[in-house]
């Protein structure tokens, strides 16, 4: 076929990355880790070195969600100016030929496409090839995005290059192609950042109470535990971002979340893996260097958090338990870090005070969800929201009972020189977290109760006020 006119040539699109915000390979071995975790892990151990029996294995067990993989609307407007045209629109990815054939159906483009077989991976050289058999040489216009498209875009009539980086853009240049035309943007590195979710770091500050209620404040205790908040930073990212890939299909059906950076398609999700992993390593380094005792600690809260993320986070009630044992497991931290001595009392107040706001994160969920429809990728219905109102409120007079308890320990004796003072502190526990609970069943707050209750003014004000009643007794205010 001869070469033709830019603008009358068949459009070959490719799918991963271009016509996709995404890569479906990925997709698949997330969705894979969360439907069948050790199908998945033995199938890319057993085939890592052939890409094309990777992809054919996995589509074959699992595929993503096919009808919210995130496409890229500036590649949509192209292939619709195309068909408005006249001229054929054609897939041509190294995916796996089932994924490339639903979403070829997904977007009703009709006719043959062309994917990996699990024999041949069809990226590259290998594609260009296939494409010069069914069009001839530059007879197709071809839409890629990365560095192993160039021979295609060597072999097409038209270069069309979705998102280059800087990189990639200057190579293309190179080539001195006589019809390349570049679109979109490339994904920023602040995606990835927001990825971290480096608001959710307060939580870490949770480190502090051991030193603070010990009554510790000396330097070098302080320097120690803010090394441990740092590295509690790096683990909770690790894991926030496993568990957004891990998440994906759930998210694209999420009215806010459907906005995160992989779920949106505006963060790779191989860079993700490969920060997440990062993350992990630095975290356990600075742990080690705090102390073996502080390293076995944070290994087991990455271990639990990886196991919350995978399957304990869909069973119901467990959910909510094991948040709670997340974040009492912080304040085990501090001690650690602090080289303090852990208090029975801090520990039994603090767990209870989790569980009511880790139903209160369910609460909200269950508000915002639509009516008669159960919380995807989690374990609860709507007819749980009483259940989980009832275990708060439950929570929140137990830790009442305890720290009122505490009032009256020869600990408190020891360290207040007026407990009456925390008494009064006490009365603060049960009115704040009765304001979370109802605001949490009427579904008004952020999702996250930690991140709503920095923000939340009366909030914040009926904390600092039971934090001056404290000091107070301790004589410090």
């Amino acid at each position: 076929m001869q070469a033709q006119p830019g603008s009358s040539l068949p459009l070959v699109v490719d799918l991963d990355g271009t016509l996709l915000a995404t890569d479906s390979l990925y997709e698949s071995f997330w969705a894979g880790l969360g439907q069948a975790p050790v199908f998945t892990l033995l199938c890319v151990l057993r085939n890592i070195s052939n890409p094309s029996r990777l992809k054919s294995a996995l589509a074959a067990r699992v595929q993503p969600d096919i009808e919210n993989l995130p496409p890229r609307q500036e590649v949509l407007d192209q292939i619709a100016q195309a068909q408005q045209a006249g001229r054929m629109v054609a897939l041509a990815s190294g995916a796996d030929q089932r994924i490339v054939d639903a979403v070829a159906q997904r977007l009703g483009l009709a006719g043959v496409h062309l994917g990996s077989d699990g024999t041949t991976n069809l990226t590259g050289a290998a594609k260009a090839a296939a494409l010069v058999a069914r069009f001839g040489a530059g007879g197709f216009a071809y839409m890629g995005d990365s560095r192993a498209d160039i021979p295609v875009w060597q072999a097409a009539g038209q270069a069309i290059v979705v998102a280059p980086g800087k990189k990639l853009r200057r190579r293309i240049k190179a080539l001195a192609l006589t019809d390349v035309t570049f679109i979109g943007a490339p994904p920023s590195a602040l995606a990835l950042l927001r990825a971290m979710r480096p608001h959710q770091w307060v939580k870490n500050l949770l480190l502090f109470l051991p030193m603070l209620a010990a009554h510790q404040f000396d330097l070098a205790t302080f320097g120690a535990i803010l090394l441990g908040v740092a590295s509690f930073c790096a683990a909770a990212s690790s894991i926030y971002i496993v568990n957004d890939l891990l998440d994906l299909s759930a998210d694209r059906q999420h009215a806010q979340k459907r906005f995160r950076p992989f779920a949106s398609g505006a963060a790779k999700i191989v860079h993700g893996m490969a920060l997440s992993v990062a993350l992990g390593a630095v975290s356990l380094l600075v742990a080690a260097w705090l102390g073996w005792g502080m390293f076995g600690l944070v290994l087991l809260y990455m271990a639990l958090s990886l196991a919350y993320s995978l399957r304990l986070k869909r069973l119901r009630w467990l959910d909510v338990f094991m948040l709670a044992t997340l974040y009492t497991l912080r304040v085990v931290a501090g001690t650690l870090a602090g080289q303090l001595v852990l208090s029975g009392w801090l520990a039994n107040f603090i767990f209870p005070v989790f569980l009511a706001l880790g139903c209160v994160k369910r609460l909200t969920e269950l508000a915002g969800a639509p009516p008669g429809k159960a919380l995807a990728g989690r374990g609860y219905a709507p007819e749980d929201r009483a259940d989980l109102r009832n275990i708060a409120i439950a929570a929140t007079l137990a830790a009442t009972v305890i720290f009122g308890l505490y009032t009256f320990s020869n600990i408190a004796s020891a360290l207040y020189i007026a407990p009456w003072l925390l008494r009064l502190a006490a009365l603060i526990i049960p009115i704040w977290l009765a304001r979370m609970i109802l605001r949490g069943w009427q579904g008004r707050m952020n999702h996250d109760p930690i991140v709503f209750a920095l923000t939340d003014a009366p909030g914040v004000a009926l904390l600092l006020f039971g934090a001056v009643l404290v000091l107070s007794a301790a004589g410090l205010f």
